[in-house]
């Protein structure tokens, strides 16, 4: 219901106009912005580009008449990747390896890690690359889940429990079973040593 002489409330926003049509210039523009506001792989640009080209597609009038110039907005979107990449701005190896450092510090699993690379678009070999250090440092990530957590060592709880929640983050038995095994000075050396970089 509208009620005259009112503002449109946030749910009775006025259509917004879709605007001229996105040319190269301004999809790389825009992905200048996102790089600068997060983190991105190829893949990750790719779909941030193409979901702002067909928003656009969608708002206009005649999709029809607008076809040609969303055809040439998305065949220029791998242009503007290669230039990105080219220039050091978008670089899949260093964002697999960042992120996988990020995810151990926070107590996720060498598996989960893979998982959440391969989700973000980087390649299987890519991401087997960036988390291979990660095998090393799989104790001390579950040491990092439980104690965030705050299972044993790090507080009251049923250890099976605990080993059910370490299961269930993508850590192995054998991890667990050592994880559970530490004592709690024992296994805040390790999450200190993880999070200091020292493994």
């Amino acid at each position: 219901m509208k009620i005259e002489g009112r503002k449109p409330g946030p749910r009775e926003a006025r259509p917004r106009k879709p605007g001229s049509a996105p040319d190269a210039r301004r999809l790389r523009e825009a992905a200048l912005a996102h790089l600068a506001r997060f983190a991105a792989t190829e893949a990750g640009l790719v779909r941030v580009l193409t979901r702002r080209v067909e928003r656009w597609a969608r708002a206009v009038d005649d999709a029809e008449a607008a076809a040609p110039q969303r055809d040439a907005a998305l065949a220029a979107i791998p242009g503007i990747i290669d230039e990105l990449r080219a220039l050091g701005a978008l670089n899949d190896a260093a964002f697999a390896e960042s992120r996988s450092r990020r995810l151990a510090r926070a107590g996720k699993s060498r598996r989960a890690t893979l998982v959440h690379l391969a989700a973000k678009g980087i390649e299987a070999g890519l991401a087997a690359t960036a988390t291979e250090s990660q095998a090393d440092q799989d104790l001390a990530s579950a040491c990092a889940y439980l104690r965030r957590r705050r299972l044993p060592p790090f507080g009251a709880g049923d250890p099976l429990r605990a080993m059910a929640a370490l299961a269930r983050n993508g850590f192995d038995r054998e991890t667990a079973e050592r994880a559970l095994a530490l004592d709690a000075a024992g296994a805040e050396a390790l999450v200190i040593g993880l999070r200091r970089g020292d493994r």
